[in-house]
């Protein structure tokens, strides 16, 4: 009993607190790799049941960036959904913003993202833009 139990399962206790290579450990592939021919994926989702929610954490742990849309399920599903994606996010040390309207982004630890997407509830001007419609 004398040893530290991070003694039996890490070689160099610098390796066991290096919170890096914890959540590196999460991902199938490295950064290397998921940037190796010069683009990177983005899937956009639309869940319709809890039970796709491990797909959601498949597609960031392979590094692809999620932009998932919650419209499409009751309150309580949405909550379930996002609370698991929030974990795998968590797990993995990436990040989350809503971006607005039950729609939110998720992206891996490789992925940095700038700016920031004003919420309707602050007090700025506000434009009915609901009939908007632009065709590429």
């Amino acid at each position: 009993m004398g040893k530290n139990i991070f003694d039996r399962f890490f070689k160099d206790k610098e390796e066991a607190l290096d919170e890096n290579s914890i959540t590196e450990s999460f991902y199938d592939i490295t950064a290397e790799e998921a940037t190796a021919n010069g683009s990177t994926k983005m899937m956009l989702l639309e869940p319709r049941a809890f039970s796709e929610a491990t797909q959601i954490a498949d597609y960031l742990k392979k590094r692809s960036t999620v932009v998932l849309n919650l419209k499409r399920v009751t309150k309580e599903q949405a909550k379930r959904i996002a609370d698991f994606v929030s974990g795998t996010i968590y797990a993995i040390g990436g990040n989350m913003q809503n971006i607005g309207g039950g729609t939110f982004l998720c992206t891996p630890k490789n992925v940095n993202v700038e700016g920031k997407i004003s919420n309707e509830n602050e007090k700025t001007e506000k434009r009915d833009n609901d009939d908007l419609n632009i065709e590429w």
